[in-house]
């Protein structure tokens, strides 16, 4: 047990030694002022004394709300989910490389310390550099949002969790490749577009999964005009106006087969995108989880009826007169958070078992 304490205060010390540590505590600090200086009030936004006339007021939702949709879309999806992440990727990325090609490794080999225990200690190491990281800015978080927003919620502190769960999605992967590269940048780069890979196919798999969702409110939407046109039919009639419905009828039957096609069609191809991102960890909705835990879906229903400004409406085709944009949009909040916490965080823990265990069996196996 003090051999691997040692060994944690030793990565400690050479990961305090690169200043990167106190670089990415300070822009945390300024994140987190940032929330301080910024809020709502009932004609707009805020910054310190000044207003920004908007039609984002408390109207729409409540200082709460806005400090913790703050606090997920800012805090943790853009600065610890991004730029926070890449910087200590930037600071880890070399333990495994240094540490194996830097001559310090036959010194440790040459102590009663298994090589497995060595190879996960350091793996925690970098782990703990994210823990320090995320606990501070939650902390620092939970102080501004209960002083300012009036919302002392300790669910802010499952970011900690949360995201270095996702972080050790990557770093697994980046202490693999490091070993195996021997090279930090190659780790690094590796890593990222590796990362990317992960980020795309989620992408892929949401858009996939809209057309889906969209197709099947579309082929409801004909089904429903067909059976109002069908109530307006007169059997054995021949006037002008039903020979017209029959014919309008016979088009939408087309229309609906048609749909009913390209719904199967979104369904096969979702299927896909979903068994390949299974078997991958989920970085992205790792990170959303957060949300799951402060905001539910019938608060964010509410700030979505409320906001009557409109936004941006993605159409398939011409079925998009079926479908109403809002609705669609919260199918696709609803249908992913459906999606269970053990698929989500357990087939990622999943891959990352595999990954440290394929790492740990090259560095058992390996002469240096």
């Amino acid at each position: 047990m003090m051999q691997t304490l040692a060994i944690l205060h030793d990565a400690y010390r050479e990961l305090n030694a690169r200043k990167l540590f106190w670089f990415v505590l300070v822009i945390s600090g300024v994140v987190v002022g940032a929330f301080a200086a910024i809020g709502i009030n009932d004609e707009g936004l805020t910054i310190f004394f000044w207003t920004i006339r908007l039609p984002f007021t408390t109207a729409i939702m409540s200082e709460e709300m806005f400090y913790k949709l703050m606090f997920v879309n800012l805090g943790i999806g853009f600065w610890l989910g991004w730029i926070a992440t890449i910087l200590a990727l930037v600071s880890t990325a070399g333990i495994i490389p240094d540490f194996i090609s830097g001559g310090s490794i036959d010194l440790i080999l040459s102590k009663p310390i298994g090589r497995l225990r060595l190879y996960l200690t350091k793996y925690i190491a970098g782990l703990l550099f994210v823990t320090l990281q995320v606990a501070v800015f939650s902390i620092a978080s939970y102080l501004v949002i209960g002083i300012r927003g009036n919302a002392w919620e300790p669910g802010l502190f499952m970011a900690v969790p949360i995201v270095v769960c996702f972080y050790s999605y990557l770093f697994c992967v980046c202490t693999l490749l490091g070993l195996l590269t021997r090279s930090t940048m190659a780790a690094l780069l590796l890593t990222l577009l590796f990362w990317f890979f992960t980020f795309s196919l989620n992408t892929t798999e949401n858009v996939v999964l809209m057309g889906r969702l969209f197709s099947d409110r579309e082929i409801a939407g004909r089904v429903e005009e067909l059976d109002r046109f069908r109530g307006q039919l007169v059997e054995g009639s021949q006037t002008p106006q039903q020979e017209r419905l029959r014919e309008r009828i016979d088009d939408r039957e087309n229309d609906l087969e048609h749909a009913r096609e390209i719904g199967a069609r979104w369904v096969k191809a979702h299927r896909i995108s979903f068994a390949v991102k299974t078997s991958l960890p989920k970085t992205a909705e790792t990170i959303d989880l957060l949300e799951r835990v402060l905001v539910s879906s019938a608060e964010l229903e509410a700030v979505a009826e409320a906001d009557d400004s409109g936004g941006a409406v993605m159409t398939f085709g011409s079925g998009g007169r079926y479908v109403d944009q809002a609705a669609l949009q919260m199918d696709l909040i609803e249908e992913l958070r459906r999606r269970s916490v053990w698929w989500i965080v357990g087939t990622s823990l999943g891959f990352e078992a595999v990954v440290l265990a394929i790492g740990g069996w090259f560095f058992c196996r390996r002469d240096f």
